[in-house]
Order: structure tokens, then sequence, then C-alpha cells
């Protein structure tokens, strides 16, 4: 089987990979230095599904327990905690191409967050416990998905370390300077997209969304920056 020629199918009998999506799934950094053959492998041992979600479905649910991790195929997934008194922190934003769930799939830990569709989206599983079980050290692929989930690994503990960064301030204007100049910089432009709306640039930023709108508008005012919705616009003083 070659990546030319491959057709892989879910569990329900849907196409997962035409070549098309499979081209797709190879830029994904899970799937990075993976062949099509060698993805089409993994799905072949029983080690990947697809699943459709709602916006506002919960994905992964605290409390629970999984052994597979979830690949955005399209869509977005909020990464949230909601505490006893009904308080909720969006921890991370996770875009298509990106993963959740890898660390509680790999350490068999109870799951303190849930993933919230944050749009229609569509996510790919993979259940890594098994993946990294012995039954499959012979396979081409093995050693490359150890370092890519390492790398995935590792780029989440910096994402978390970004917002306790962000939210370390004490000032409603710190937190909003922290966060849109490090969106800033990842787009390399002063004009840029946020993933969240308010409510939910409120939730990540532990911040109360009137007293932040209010900041926000104080900020337009005085000419630091322009927003419409999710767009924004920064200027140096």
């Amino acid at each position: 089987m070659t990546a030319e020629t491959c057709n892989v199918i879910t569990a329900n009998g849907e196409d997962l990979m035409e070549n098309e999506k499979l081209n797709h799934l190879m830029t994904f950094p899970v799937f990075r230095n993976l062949t099509g053959q060698e993805i089409a492998d993994i799905h072949g041992c029983g080690l990947m599904r697809s699943k459709k979600y709602k916006k506002g479905d919960i994905i992964l649910t605290m409390g629970a327990y999984t052994d597979r991790l979830g690949v955005v195929l399209n869509g977005s997934v909020t990464i949230e905690n909601i505490d006893l008194w009904g308080n909720r922190s969006i921890l991370s934003d996770v875009a298509a191409g990106r993963v959740f769930g890898e660390t509680y799939a790999l350490t068999g830990e109870m799951l303190m967050v849930d993933a919230v569709a944050a749009s229609d989206c569509e996510i790919l599983f993979l259940d890594v416990k098994k993946m990294t079980g012995p039954a499959y050290r012979d396979r081409s692929w093995f050693p490359v998905m150890l370092m890519n989930l390492l790398m995935l690994s590792s780029r989440k503990n910096l994402t978390l370390s970004n917002r306790i960064f962000h939210t370390s301030s004490k000032r409603v204007r710190s937190r909003l300077q922290s966060y849109l100049s490090f969106c800033s910089m990842q787009a390399g432009s002063e004009e840029f997209d946020i993933p969240f709306d308010r409510q939910q640039l409120a939730d990540y930023l532990n911040l109360d969304r009137t007293a932040m709108s209010k900041e926000l508008g104080r900020m337009r005012d005085e000419g630091i920056l322009e927003f419409r919705k999710k767009h924004f616009v920064l200027y140096k003083l």
C-alpha cells in the first residue's frame, strides 16, 4: 500500500483519508516525518478513529479517564476547568492540526479538565497507550511517533507556562497587554486575530468580563489599540 493508493476507513465506514486528506495529515505535528503508508499502517493496527462534534459538545470530561489523544482535524477545541462553584477557566485553545489530552492518555491519570468543541469540529483519536506499547516497537513509525509525542508534550508545557505569565499580574490592563503582545509576536504583525470571543478571553485571563471589556474600551480611547470582535490592531505610543 502506498500514500498514493491508500484509502483509510473509519470504524463506522466513512473515509478518513482520501489522498488530499492524507497529504494534509502528513503536515500535522503529531505525524511529522511519517509517510502516508506509515499513517495508513497506524490506522490498520486499529489505533485511530475520527468523530464529529457540534459546538459546545464535551469531547473529554473532567473526572474521566482516556487512553487516546485528540487531533483537531478541523474547527477548534478549548481546554477548560470548572471548579466546585461553577467558575470557568480556559487553559488553552486547540486549533486545527494541534492535539489535546496527550498527557492524560500517556499517564493514565484522571482528567482534571474538559475538552469542549469551540466550534463544529472533527477529531481524530489516536490510541497512544497501545501505540507506545511493546506490540508495535518493530513498526517503522514507532520511534518517530515517540519523538513527536515528546515534542508535543514539551510544547504543551510552554503553552501552559505562557498562560501563567499572562495571568501573573493583578492588573487587568497588564494581563491584556501581556496576552495581546504575545499574539502580536506570534502573528509577526501588530494586526491579528485571537482565537477567543470576549467571554472566553476573560476566562482565559481569569478576569471579570465586564471589567475586561471596560479596560479594553479605555485602551482603545487612549489610542493603544483598536478591536472588532476577535480582530485587534495594536499601536506603539
